[in-house]
This record gives C-alpha cells, sequence and structure tokens, in this order.
C-alpha cells in the first residue's frame, strides 16, 4: 500500500517557516556570545581591545591560554573545583537515590510525612544568615566541607529520582526478590541500582554542574585563597580585575596589562566551561530518558 500522508496547507507552510526563523535567531543570539568568546580567547589582545574581533580570530595566537596556565591560581583552583566537583557528585548522587527509594517504598512508615517536610524546605527557605551560623556551628567554615555538606541533597532531585523509581521499579519485581530471600539492602544494590542509570546520569550531570559553576559558597564559607574554586579565580578576573603582578612580568612581552586581562577573560572562560562539555556526551544517551520518565506523575 502506497503511504498516504495528508499535505500541509498554506497557513501550516507560512507557520513552520516563521518558526524556522525565529528559532535560527534565537540560536543565533545564543551562539554568538560562545563564538566571540572562544575568537576572542584565540585573538591578539591589541585585536581584542580594540573591537576588531567579531565573528573569527584576529591575529591567531595561542598567548592568551599560556598565560593562563601560567597562571599558578588558575592550576589551584581548578583542582579544588575538580576535587568540590567529584567528592560532592558522588555524595550527592549517593544520598539522592537512597533517599528517593526509599521513599518510593509503599511500605516505608511516614514516608509521606517525611516528604511533605522535604517539599517544606523547597517553600520555605531559612534564608543566608541561619545557614552560615549553622555551618559555623558545625565547623566547617574555611573547609573543604562548607563546599559539599551543605548542598548535600537537593529535594527537586529527589522528587524527581522518587518519581523514576515509582514508575520503573515494579511492585512485583520487589516480591519476587523477596520470595527468593533476597534483602532489601541487596535487593537495592543488585537491581535498583542497575536499572536506575538514566536516573543516575541526570543527577550526576545536574549536580556536578552545580558543583563546578559554584561560588556563592564560597564566597560565603571560604577565606583561604588556596581553598578557592576556579569560578572565584575566574570572578577576580572578570569583574575585579585580579591578576598577579608576577604574572603580568611573564608574559609583558607578550602583551600590556589591560590586554592581558582580556586574554585571560577570554581564555580562562573556555577553559572553565571545557569540563562540563567533556561530561555531557557520556551521559546524553541517558539524559532525555531519565528526565522524561522522572518528571511523570507516579
Amino acid at each position: 500500500m502506497e503511504n498516504q500522508h495528508i499535505k500541509d496547507g498554506v497557513s501550516d507552510k507560512i507557520f513552520a517557516a516563521m518558526n524556522t526563523i525565529f528559532l535560527c535567531i534565537v540560536a543565533l543570539i545564543v551562539l554568538y556570545p560562545l563564538i566571540y568568546i572562544v575568537s576572542a580567547s584565540f585573538s591578539s589582545p591589541s585585536a581584542v581591545l580594540s573591537g576588531k574581533v567579531w565573528l573569527w580570530p584576529v591575529e591567531p595566537t595561542l598567548k592568551g591560554y599560556k598565560a593562563v596556565f601560567e597562571y599558578k591560581r588558575v592550576w589551584t583552583g581548578f583542582a579544588n573545583s575538580l576535587f568540590y566537583t567529584t567528592v560532592g557528585t558522588m555524595l550527592n548522587v549517593t544520598i539522592t537515590v537512597m533517599a528517593a527509594y526509599a521513599l518510593s517504598r509503599k511500605d516505608l512508615v511516614g514516608r509521606n510525612l517525611v516528604m511533605m517536610l522535604c517539599v517544606f524546605t523547597m517553600l520555605f527557605h531559612a534564608g543566608i544568615i541561619p545557614i552560615y551560623l549553622v555551618v559555623q556551628e558545625l565547623g566547617l567554615l574555611n573547609t573543604r566541607w562548607a563546599m559539599i555538606l551543605p548542598t548535600a541533597l537537593a529535594v527537586w532531585n529527589l522528587i524527581i529520582a522518587r518519581t523514576f523509581f515509582q514508575v520503573t521499579i515494579p511492585d512485583e519485581l520487589l516480591e519476587a526478590a523477596q520470595i527468593d530471600g533476597c534483602s532489601d539492602f541487596k535487593f537495592f544494590f543488585k537491581v535498583v541500582v542497575p536499572l536506575s542509570a538514566p536516573i543516575i546520569a541526570v543527577l550526576t550531570l545536574f549536580y556536578a554542574v552545580g558543583h563546578w559553576n559554584q561560588y556563592f559558597q564560597a564566597l560565603l564559607y571560604i577565606r583561604d585563597p588556596n581553598l578557592f574554586p576556579l569560578q572565584i579565580i575566574l570572578r577576580d578576573i572578570l569583574i575585579r580585575n585580579e591578576v598577579d603582578a608576577s604574572m603580568i612580568a611573564d608574559v609583558r612581552a607578550a602583551a600590556e596589562q589591560d590586554g592581558l586581562r582580556q586574554l585571560l577573560k577570554y581564555s580562562l572562560i573556555v577553559i572553565a566551561s571545557i569540563p562540563v562539555l567533556v561530561i555531557f556526551p557520556f551521559v546524553q544517551k541517558h539524559f532525555v530518558k531519565g528526565v522524561m520518565i522522572g518528571s511523570l506523575k507516579g
């Protein structure tokens, strides 16, 4: 049988064309700043300062990236951000998955009350000062744990993971495992976790991006420069224009101080964005599935 399809009318074609044009304009608006930052990072300081860079690199050079890698604070900040992201994400995913599965079990006494209290924290926030006092009383100020423990669990991610388990893990599977003598812990690690790759990938991406881009907590809780994440270093260069004087002397032959700052801004933005771009392809195949299933009402 020949495939039959309904032909689009004139109004449908006009709508599709206008929709395509609109989406292309939005894509250009979003992509152009990114293209400009990458182009400026590979351009010479004089070209950036004079406004010659529009789309493609002008007088291509790697001096900006060389200056970044010669900046010791960048390496320290990169190592700190990597630690916060790795350890923090592992802790976040572990707590979220275990809590979400427990709250998805119908035989858990008081699960609705616990869930209501968790949602309550989303609607009514204590504020910066009470949270700061709690962190201070726990002795976490100016420590690495101040960047990890206060955000150990995101309630929104907990809700998504809980819904995922309610939709994906049937009660019959648990009953069959219990008949075979499987304990709750063994069922969780042997059955639930292997079936939860999509939601674990989603949670990993959400938490990892959050930790990598985190700088406000560092402003509140961290005073030791050796514990600053990469985003604080980037902030100092972008907003406060703080550059180590010894570093400027090392690249004085390449650019003046203002030109160096411009190179550092764009080059460091590109370097700070690379880890997130590297992670995404590995979780992309699970990302859409996990979000769609986890967003269903259970």
